[in-house]
């Protein structure tokens, strides 16, 4: 798996915990005054590379045609305009497309959503899971306590959040669904084909929604990484394999991770829009948006990304949709400076000093997103989960080492063990894993109290987490050096946030 995926898909290499790099850069210079107004409709010559932008507008003027033809005058074609929140979508090979928009009367921003040209770059994707055999699996099966699916016991992340006790309560509301933002889906799983919800699925790699059927799947060279998350969430208790935290409610498929494993602004922002639109309860988020891991407001471009993602996070919030995302495998302070050597992803990356109040991780960062760190089989912060006083909301399992916190058994892998395209079943480990733990409970919320709105289900959310202190030193490799400093208070730390989620008392309170 390469570094790039690892950090942009959330799920992350175990056991190497990432260390902090001490050099220090500048930030790229690129802040720019308030555009001046222009009235000038002339046709650009293009004479560079096709390039996908974002133009944040008004709501309600971004398909007017006043707005088309600027666009047009500076040299690009609109692909989408999305009117309520007001982002338009657009291509352009002038590579002075942003800033002759920023130029145009009424245009709040607008920027590059990549640094490469269309199509984007391949790269390594993530690299196939760890499977366990048809006779593993059948030596699992055997341990199964009556009322669990069969690779249950390999599951120490569902007691680990109470979610087995809350199984015996209820499986969830058939009328609560959670949208996986992710690299497609697999419904033909059969732990998953009980629970999909097809017209709530989409492919939005484009920017503009996909609705052939079954274009929210993954392909062959797509990562099996949304497979894996909506399993977490809602693999049905049927009889067969595992069980999610949530089994008795509905997933559904958003595609908007490309098969290169890049994750762009124009998809992410279509993929919030089409929640919004479709009956969505939560949404999970395990990436970050390529093709920078922290967008600072300072660039033009990365201020105009960061405006079209929060506007769409917003628009699904206030539809009634509770946003849900990974906080990141770096191992990172987020509330701290630190040095981003990432970005941007898609071409050459280079060491940037990243300020904790300019520069953001999206989806994650953004008001009304709640942030999930990880946690292992012992309860510890996952060696490699990002974390920070005010910038984590909550915690819940996503593994880590097996060295360095092993399961109790009938577990063997510290891992998180759920399902895989193509009616497989394997382990991965991330703040990928966690985030749909928090998701799945989300909809358990959702489920016990369906008239309740966003804002109060991530209120109970927060309120019915298990408050988890600081460790006194936290060594998660027992090298007799500190790896990571927890600040704050049992109610409110940076390793946990408001506390490991729980799913039993989801259900019961």
């Amino acid at each position: 798996m390469s570094s790039r995926s690892a950090r942009m898909l959330r799920t992350t290499a175990i056991p190497a915990a990432v260390a902090l790099t001490a050099t220090l850069a500048l930030l790229p210079s690129g802040a720019s005054a308030t555009p001046t107004a222009t009235t000038d409709t002339t046709a650009v010559t293009a004479d560079g590379p096709a390039m996908s932008y974002v133009v944040n507008v008004p709501a309600g003027q971004a398909n007017s045609p006043r707005m088309a033809k600027a666009i047009k005058a500076a040299g690009g074609s609109v692909v989408i305009g999305y009117d309520k929140i007001g982002v338009i979508v657009a291509h352009s090979a002038n590579p002075d497309f942003a800033k002759a928009m920023r130029q145009v009367p009424g245009v709040a921003s607008a920027g590059a959503t990549r640094t490469a040209p269309l199509p984007a770059q391949s790269t390594t994707d993530m690299g196939a899971p760890k499977l366990l055999s048809e006779k593993e699996q059948k030596a699992v099966a055997a341990q199964a306590k009556a009322g669990q699916d069969p690779l249950e016991p390999l599951q120490w992340d569902l007691p680990a959040m109470k979610a087995d006790k809350a199984h015996e309560k209820t499986l969830g509301s058939r009328d609560v669904t959670v949208a996986v933002l992710d690299t497609g889906v697999d419904d033909t799983h059969p732990d998953l084909a009980p629970n999909f919800d097809r017209k709530a699925s989409v492919n939005c790699i484009s920017g503009k929604p996909n609705t052939a059927d079954g274009a929210w799947r993954p392909s062959a060279t797509d990562s099996p990484h949304g497979t894996h998350v909506a399993g977490e969430i809602a693999a049905a208790k049927n009889g067969i394999g595992v069980t999610g935290v949530a089994p008795g409610v509905k997933v559904s498929g958003i595609k908007v991770g490309n098969p290169d494993g890049f994750f762009y602004t124009e998809a992410v922002v279509c993929g919030f829009v089409w929640a919004a639109e479709h009956d969505v309860d939560v949404t999970n988020n395990s990436y970050y948006t390529d093709p920078w891991n922290f967008n600072c407001l300072a660039d033009p471009d990365q201020k105009a990304l960061v405006e079209a993602v929060s506007r769409a996070t917003k628009y699904a919030e206030r539809r009634g949709v509770v946003n849900v995302a990974a906080a990141g495998n770096e191992n990172y302070d987020l509330s701290k400076q630190i040095t981003d050597p990432s970005s941007p992803n898609d071409t050459t990356p280079g060491d940037r000093v990243i300020d904790p109040s300019e520069c953001l991780d999206i989806p994650a960062q953004l008001p009304g997103v709640v942030t999930v760190s990880s946690t292992g089989a012992k309860g510890l912060k996952s060696s490699f989960s990002n974390y920070g006083l005010g910038m984590v909301d909550i915690a819940a399992p996503g593994g880590d080492s097996t060295a360095y916190q092993k399961p109790a058994p009938p577990a063997t892998s510290g891992l998180i063990y759920n399902t895989l395209p193509g009616g497989k079943y394997g382990y991965m480990a991330g703040t990928s894993m966690a985030s749909p733990h928090v998701a799945g409970t989300a909809a358990l919320i959702k489920s016990t109290h369906p008239h309740a709105s966003a804002k109060k289900v991530k209120e109970l959310l927060l309120a019915q987490a298990d408050e988890t202190a600081c460790p006194t030193t936290y060594d998660i490799n027992g090298d007799g050096k500190v790896d990571a400093v927890c600040e704050g208070t049992p109610e409110n730390n940076g390793f946990y946030g408001a506390g490991i989620a729980d799913a039993l008392d989801a259900v019961t309170k």
